[in-house]
């Protein structure tokens, strides 16, 4: 079992930055490809960026130069960083693990990661 835990989150306004975290604890691997969801209120929650272990990325259009996803090796927290916020990118954001053998090409759907966290909420003003 793993658990995912995010943190970070928080109101800003326009053009502010935020870091999100994602800790994982549990039966964690060294092979694994991890991801950010988001959902916005009257809106599908959508895939924002993924990464495996290799280092490879992929991005939502929408935020391709603006969020980056990073993770140190070893038991480190996955990390979002959202630059140049706007209020399209208020939401609840939700990390995302899969530990099976995984390759990211592109955006990974829903139904290839096995758990998740509970989200935390990233409020932008005008």
């Amino acid at each position: 079992q793993v658990r995912l835990a995010e943190s970070g989150g928080g109101s800003v306004e326009a053009g502010g930055s935020l870091r999100l975290s994602c800790t994982a604890s549990g039966y964690t691997r060294e092979t694994y490809c991890m991801g950010w969801f988001r959902q916005a209120p009257g809106k599908e929650r959508e895939a924002v960026a993924a990464l495996d272990s290799e280092g490879r990325t992929s991005y939502a259009g929408s935020v391709k130069g603006r969020f980056t996803i990073r993770k140190d090796r070893g038991a480190r927290p996955l990390y979002l960083q959202m630059n140049n916020l706007t209020p399209e990118d208020t939401a609840t954001y939700v990390c995302a693990a899969t530990y099976d053998q995984c390759w990211v090409f592109d955006l990974k759907p829903q139904h290839e990661y096995y758990y998740w966290g509970q989200g935390t909420q990233v409020t932008v003003s005008a």
